[in-house]
């Protein structure tokens, strides 16, 4: 299995051979080769850091000779006007590697920055915020780590890391005749020794019935907050219970009021809005 750090350099040298191409022709026709400068990369909006480390790392894959020092770390508010790192180096290495490294704390910083605001939106209750698998191709490791950077917690990282029993995979499974307790009791007798079963819901129904077969988790799909409360309360005991579809900003804390244990949230991955750096020379 490669590990995090091959996967990290993999994602950088597919983004910078994406925006390198043959080579940056402007640089290599305007600038003398051995050309030296600085430059900083400054916030333009009010968020929260992210990808602070990736964007460094590209700028050393195109010169490692490059000085690159972030001075605020990844989970950090930043405001308008905040210098957050410094380039130090060839002139014509800091602008091969600018594009590339500002689309990478743009965007992760705008996930982590929306993660932020649904955190802050259970804040004083137990209700924890988790992402999903509804990220950019290719880039979820990263995303996943803007999550956390922004306060949230990961729910899987891909099919092989938890068992999620999906509306499919009952509908498949009761066309076989099978009802949600032969389910949970199949999955729970081919599953590796102490693996959490968690099963996904759409009725009060459907989560009785899920809870009576032993579910570890109930994900409450699409659920409006009076009828996650009425389930909190006929089985809460017995199970955790997590909340998703339909939740956002406006309607966060009626949800999280209910007292489910998870709250799930696309939005924070596939629809977070970047937040705005730049990069001047000095």
């Amino acid at each position: 299995m490669r590990q995090p750090s091959d996967e990290l350099a993999n994602i950088i040298d597919l983004a910078l051979e994406e925006d390198g191409g043959s080579g940056d022709i402007t640089s290599d026709i305007l600038l003398p080769e051995n050309q030296q400068g600085k430059a900083a990369i400054i916030a333009n909006a009010e968020g929260v850091l992210a990808g602070g480390d990736t964007a460094r790392l590209a700028f050393l894959k195109v010169d490692p000779s490059l000085v690159a020092t972030f001075s605020i770390p990844d989970g950090s508010m930043v405001k308008p006007k905040d210098i957050v790192a410094t380039i130090e180096g060839n002139v014509a290495g800091i602008l091969k590697a600018e594009r590339v490294a500002l689309n990478f704390l743009c965007h992760l910083s705008g996930i982590a920055s929306e993660t932020a605001r649904y955190v802050a939106g259970v804040r004083g209750t137990a209700t924890v915020i988790t992402d999903t698998r509804k990220t950019s191709p290719g880039l979820r490791l990263l995303e996943k780590q803007a999550v956390r950077s922004g306060g949230g917690h990961n729910h899987r990282l891909n099919l092989a890391s938890g068992i999620l029993i999906k509306d499919n995979h009952i509908a498949a499974l009761r066309h076989l005749g099978m009802s949600l307790k032969d389910i949970v009791a199949k999955a729970r007798q081919n599953a590796p020794r102490g693996s959490t079963i968690e099963i996904e819901v759409n009725t009060t129904a459907e989560a009785i019935e899920a809870a009576n077969a032993g579910a570890d988790i109930i994900m409450l799909d699409n659920m409006t907050p009076d009828d996650v409360r009425r389930v909190a309360g006929l089985v809460s005991t017995r199970t955790k219970l997590e909340a998703s579809g339909g939740i956002n900003l406006d309607n966060i804390k009626a949800y999280a009021a209910t007292g489910v244990d998870y709250i799930s949230i696309g939005a924070i991955t596939h629809s977070a809005r970047a937040l705005d750096f730049s990069l001047k020379l000095s």
